[in-house]
């Protein structure tokens, strides 16, 4: 699905703000490539959470949002990995930043949150941007500083598509859903995607199946072993296809997918946060990712950096990218989708932008 993105920076002038969800050494700066010369003392720094920079989830979309401003922007850039993943450990890395000048600082993920919050008070002449949480003091409270932009996505319209389409290439088969830690932005998936195969089978003519023992959430994002297990489970009680919104838990799911298409299966996965293909793939270009339930992260991190070179950042708000501003949706390029599936999931797209489907971010009868 090819969509154009509409800038961050007209989105915070015009919506209803919502209150609240390449690799270099990590310790080398780096310069601009090619363009003008880079904003006087415009540094952009990360700190990543866990993961790695090619994570293919937060930490990646991130950076190579970073990436993208600087080749626009020609400015310097550099990330730091901590050493946990507490608040000491990512407020130890964004004093570390800010001490070497970057005071332009994205943090992607709800665990920085606690972190953000004391950072925004604290470095009071940095600018902070949270992808996919808020600043709070623990008590979830969310206290967006005039220094600060707060990030979250419409998780539940990218799982709609992507229940549509599974359902779509599935026809009448069963579907599973793996998640990993029982937070509001994996929920929302779940809840879009069983949404998504309902519109399907009401108006598209599938009857594609999702039982209760076939919604779990495993409880973290990095136990791969934990996902491969419980995808075979589900795969041995004859789920064809597995949305799996659970980082390295997911990328266990698609392991065992991928061993059991090798052993004459057919089943599948649908991958999440980023276009997952890749990591699907089990013979030449052929992959057991059918499709992925998109949040555009790297927008997110490009957008505020190109607001703040403009002299526009939105200090102070929380924006939402959803359908209306092509935020979320599938990847570009969805090779085991056919042509006909791809036309009934952007006419369903199309629906959603105009309000005439509304896909809700609450459990209501669905299953957990």
């Amino acid at each position: 699905m090819k969509k154009g993105v509409i800038s961050l920076i007209s989105l915070a002038l015009s919506v209803t703000m919502l209150a609240g969800c390449g690799d270099k050494p990590a310790s080398e700066p780096s310069g601009g490539a090619g363009g003008d010369a880079p904003k006087a003392n415009f540094k952009v720094g990360m700190v990543t959470d866990a993961g790695t920079i090619d994570d293919k989830s937060f930490n990646q979309g991130t950076y190579e949002g970073i990436e993208k401003a600087n080749k626009d922007f020609n400015m310097e850039y550099k990330y730091l990995k901590p050493a946990g993943t507490t608040e000491a450990d990512y407020s130890k890395e964004i004093g570390n930043l800010y001490d070497a000048g970057f005071k332009f600082i994205v943090t992607p993920g709800f665990k920085f949150e606690t972190a953000v919050f004391k950072a925004q008070d604290k470095y009071t002449d940095a600018k902070f941007v949270i992808i996919d949480g808020t600043p709070h003091s623990g008590d979830n409270n969310p206290v967006v500083k005039e220094n600060t932009v707060s990030i979250f996505f419409a998780e539940q319209e990218s799982g709609f598509l992507a229940g549509v389409a599974t359902a779509l290439h599935v026809k009448d088969g069963q579907a599973g859903f793996i998640g990993g830690m029982e937070i509001p932005p994996v929920q929302k998936f779940n809840w879009g995607f069983q949404q998504g195969v309902a519109y399907a089978n009401e108006n598209l003519g599938t009857k594609l199946v999702i039982n209760k023992e076939n919604v779990v959430y495993q409880g973290s994002f990095d136990d791969v072993a934990a996902g491969s297990q419980l995808a075979a489970q589900m795969y041995d009680r004859g789920v064809n296809v597995i949305f799996a919104a659970a980082g390295g838990v997911g990328v266990g799911a698609i392991n065992e997918a991928k061993t059991r298409v090798q052993n004459g299966s057919e089943v599948w996965i649908v991958g999440v946060d980023v276009d997952q293909y890749q990591d699907g793939v089990y013979e030449g270009d052929k992959s057991v990712v059918l499709t992925s339930a998109v949040k555009k992260i790297d927008h997110a991190a490009y957008d505020m950096i190109k607001a703040e070179m403009e002299g526009k950042f939105p200090g102070g708000q929380t924006l939402t990218l959803d359908a209306t501003n092509d935020g979320v949706g599938l990847p570009e390029k969805n090779p085991n989708l056919s042509d006909d599936i791809l036309k009934q999931v952007d006419e369903v797209f199309g629906k959603i932008k105009a309000g005439e489907v509304k896909v809700t971010a609450e459990q209501g009868d669905l299953i957990k």
